[in-house]
């Protein structure tokens, strides 16, 4: 059974993870609305990821016997000033459900609870990456956004066109390098079930 401390955590990760998810698909539409359609898709998509991250949660609660509680959120900004302003709140977004994933898995050390612990581990191993990938993303829109940054990143593709034509190098091996580094823009559902 789930102590109250970590009970009443577990919850506050579900809304905040609920929160992400409304804040996402706000962004979604702004995005739309300033025709960066791939990058509303992206949102989107990373919406859908949330909720299933709280539905996780959710169930998790449920199987121990507690009952998990939906709570009332704020609504999200629907304006921002510009594309990179919009990818700073989201790196704020994922910074909050590190930070909070972190104190969750430190509870559930302090209490012994080593169920929870090993449940936590996924969310852990899912916030290195999005943090990563959402980072990721705002540096290199940093990047876009200066004249110097335009040449480098038009440099950069041009050294991934070469390295890609390479003759030395095995047709197979360079997918498989580039599947390995990329920024997938689309995920697959089935992967975070």
């Amino acid at each position: 059974m789930l102590s109250t401390t970590l009970l009443d955590k577990l919850n506050h990760q579900i809304n905040l993870e609920v929160s992400a998810a409304h804040t996402y698909l706000q962004m979604s539409a702004w995005l739309l609305s300033q025709s960066l359609d791939n990058t509303a898709l992206f949102f989107r998509e990373h919406a859908f990821e949330e909720q299933q991250h709280m539905l996780r949660l959710f169930d998790y609660i449920n199987e121990t016997g507690a009952v998990a509680s939906i709570e009332q959120i704020d609504k999200p900004a629907m304006n921002y000033d510009s594309l990179i302003s919009l990818l700073e709140q989201a790196c704020n977004e994922e910074d909050k459900l590190t930070g909070h994933i972190n104190q969750l898995v430190d509870t559930a050390l302090h209490e012994k609870d080593y169920s929870t612990f090993q449940f936590l581990q996924w969310y852990v191993a899912r916030q290195h990456e999005e943090e990563h990938l959402f980072n990721s993303l705002l540096h290199k829109a940093r990047i876009i956004n200066t004249l110097e940054g335009r040449a480098l990143f038009r440099f950069d593709e041009e050294v991934r066109k070469a390295a890609f034509r390479h003759p030395h190098q095995d047709h197979h091996d360079r997918h498989e390098y580039h599947d390995r580094h990329r920024i997938p823009l689309h995920r697959e559902h089935h992967q975070h079930d």
